[in-house]
């Protein structure tokens, strides 16, 4: 290595003995599975010099105290004849300690030594007390037990931690005084093993961004990249607080809670949850995910016992798209490789998207030969701060959002403005113009989860996109995402629904329209995405240009009604014509009333002919009754109902005699049955879960 540079002397002489070469690390780590804080753990006891030859004669022992002292765990039945043999030996593995009540005693257990009766003493739990709190590494000598009166053959002799079992925070953050911000961002980044002075600013603070569930509770996000660019690294390497799991570990026993045990699962314990190739989860029980949301959402879920718990989740995954491709596209959106069961409510609730397609590929050329903090211990202070300290408030006072940002967003924006300081101003807060870049970068994160929900999303749910905040020079600053600010199919992406006009919204009970009464809170987002429907140019009761539809009803979507699809084509109309094979089932007939009332709110229609088909006489018997008690009602409002059987249709659609047709796959009943009709959707259609189905309106 090259003489030390200005960030190794300050680390050096604000944090000694808390710092280690990392170019030591990489160049053992490449052949061997043992966890980074352990190696630099070793490293620091071997190899804190200077001096060429005394680094090397300490990577030799470094390499040497591994091969005798590291458990691997197929070497386990091994291990323990070894200290049977010998009378005694020293390894290095990861050491529980729980206490057992019926027997009223502490017992120990090594991860890798696949014995769990060692008898531990008191003052190794008592003096490290992380011990009985999701256990510690450390070096152990185990002792062979001759007694054979006892109930246990090993015990514990000596242990000495390899995790701090200790953490100044005031220290820590004391010794960030001393540093810039921009060199604080650079001595954090070589602590993760990188050379700052090859990433550029933006890259930087996308790997702090990777950090934010380690310093932030509850904080969610997503990152879909390319192969190969360490996404998840600091979840399986670099903290002893989180976990990384594979997509099929995804059971709510698992994750939440163990009924069966009355055990809470994996947020409970750890720091981080960190689900990986998030593409291939596979969900059996639909419970996994309703227990998902609610967990995202705050914190805390129900399942035969309240849980709460601060776990944050991050999702990590692959993307093969190109990404210019999808953000032009019509078709695509950048949630694309995520499962079906990974829903709007889901993504929704994603504080940030990151963009993994900017970041580095792994490769030796970005890796640092300079000093970087020992990873355990940077652990430490980000754990600390993730248990001890809250900067919501802070920001809340601070920060200044603009209209278009909503619930989930604002809080969204405002937790990743949190994990920000607390990861780069551990001692104090920002400067403005600090402060004003993490807002930015923190908005631009969560536009990108809103713009691929607005793509995704047939209605104006999510069309509030243009996300924005009040800067310290009082400038109200739209924040856009890289990648789309130019892509007409994510900024205004085509609606799959018709929408009347802004200024009307549905008929009242009486038929007539309501008129929505303006305000600030109601207003359409500053850049109103392109919908199907015309947009009014004035207030005055002009006529509709309507224009022939051809969309798609999603399965689970909301929002569609007979009068959101149909009404406005309907006016003006004297005569209705519907083929539709199945008006059956007692919820078909239902379907059908709620049809023909639609037909009499926005039209003048004098008549209407169902042309429906049944199995054979007796069936239509048993409905004729509720058709014939439709039929006199309508001609009480001057309509006459007229009902032609065949047996031989197959086709659904409606032909209205202003020369429009509407075509729906499924015909009248598209929407899902309601598990109970007392449940909302059960009578407004608007709010009732759809089936999958194509809708075309088009002339003739």
């Amino acid at each position: 290595m090259s003489d030390l540079d200005r960030l190794d002397t300050q680390l050096i002489a604000t944090f000694d003995g808390k710092v280690v070469r990392k170019d030591l690390l990489h160049r053992i780590k490449k052949g061997t599975n043992v966890p980074t804080f352990v190696l630099e753990f070793l490293l620091a006891r071997f190899c804190a010099s200077d001096n060429q030859a005394e680094i090397d004669a300490g990577m030799e022992a470094v390499l040497a105290t591994l091969q005798d002292n590291y458990v691997r765990p197929d070497e386990a039945n091994a291990a323990q004849s070894k200290v049977a043999t010998k009378g005694s030996h020293r390894f290095i593995d990861k050491v529980h300690v729980r206490y057992v009540e019926k027997e009223k005693r502490h017992w120990a257990a090594l991860e890798n030594f696949n014995s769990q009766r060692i008898a531990i003493g008191e003052k190794f739990y008592r003096d490290n007390d992380r011990l009985l709190e999701g256990g510690i590494w450390a070096e152990v000598t185990l002792t062979h037990n001759d007694i054979e009166e006892d109930n246990y053959a090993f015990y514990i002799e000596e242990l000495r931690p390899i995790q701090l079992s200790r953490f100044d925070f005031g220290r820590y953050a004391e010794g960030r005084g001393a540093f810039t911000r921009d060199d604080w961002l650079d001595a954090i980044m070589r602590s993760v093993g990188l050379e700052p002075s090859k990433l550029s600013h933006r890259t930087k603070l996308h790997y702090v961004a990777r950090l934010a569930p380690l310093v932030e509770p509850n904080y969610n996000y997503i990152e879909l990249g390319p192969r190969g660019t360490g996404k998840s690294y600091f979840f399986s390497e670099f903290s002893p607080y989180a976990t990384l799991i594979s997509g099929g570990q995804a059971t709510k026993a698992t994750l939440f809670y163990n009924n069966a045990r009355r055990k809470v699962g994996l947020v409970g314990y750890w720091d981080t949850v960190a689900f990986d190739e998030v593409g291939g989860i596979k969900v059996r029980d639909p419970d996994t995910i309703q227990i998902m949301k609610d967990f995202m959402a705050n914190g805390r879920f129900s399942r035969g016992a309240e849980v709460i718990a601060d776990a944050s989740l991050s999702f990590v995954g692959n993307i093969d798209l190109s990404v210019q491709q999808v953000v032009n596209s019509t078709e695509y959106d950048l949630f694309q490789p995520l499962p079906p069961e990974l829903d709007l409510a889901v993504m929704d609730r994603f504080a940030a998207y990151i963009p993994g397609w900017e970041m580095p590929k792994n490769s030796s050329a970005f890796l640092t030969n300079r000093y970087g903090f020992i990873t355990d211990y940077l652990a430490e202070a980000f754990h600390y701060q993730f248990k001890h300290t809250n900067r919501y408030e802070e920001v809340s006072r601070r920060v200044r959002l603009g209209k278009a940002v909503e619930g989930r967003d604002e809080k969204g924006v405002k937790k990743t403005v949190c994990a920000f300081l607390k990861v780069l101003h551990p001692n104090g807060p920002p400067s403005d113009q600090e402060f004003d870049e993490y807002v930015t970068y923190a908005i631009e994160c969560r536009r990108r989860v809103k713009e691929q929900m607005n793509k995704r999303k047939p209605d104006d749910e999510f069309a509030r996109i243009d996300l924005s905040f009040i800067n310290s020079a009082g400038n109200d600053v739209v924040v856009f995402c890289p990648e789309s600010k130019d892509a007409i199919a994510t900024q205004q992406p085509a609606r799959r629904h018709l929408r009347r006009n802004e200024n009307e919204v549905a008929p009242s009970e009486s038929g007539e329209p309501q008129v929505q009464p303006s305000s600030e809170v109601d207003a359409p987002p500053v850049a109103e995405p392109v919908v199907s429907s015309p947009t009014p140019t004035t207030a005055a009761a002009e006529p509709i240009a309507l224009k022939e539809q051809h969309f798609t009803i999603l399965y689970g979507d909301t929002g569609h009604s007979y009068e959101s699809i149909m009404g406005d084509y309907l006016r003006g109309a004297k005569a209705v014509v519907i083929e539709d094979p199945y008006i059956r089932m007692p919820h078909q007939i239902h379907n059908f009333v709620r049809f023909c009332e639609t037909v009499l709110r926005f039209s003048v229609a004098k008549s209407i002919t169902l042309i429906t088909g049944y199995d054979d006489k007796t069936q239509f018997a048993d409905i004729a009754e509720k058709l014939e008690e439709l039929k006199q009602s309508l001609l009480e409002m001057d309509v006459v109902l007229d009902i032609v059987l065949n047996s031989k249709i197959h086709d659904r659609e409606i032909r209205i005699d202003n020369g429009w047709t509407i075509k729906i796959g499924r015909g009248l009943d598209f929407y899902q049955k309601p598990a109970g009709w007392f449940e909302v959707g059960s009578h407004d259609l608007s709010l009732r879960k759809c089936l999958e189905t194509k809708v075309d309106i088009f002339r003739g």
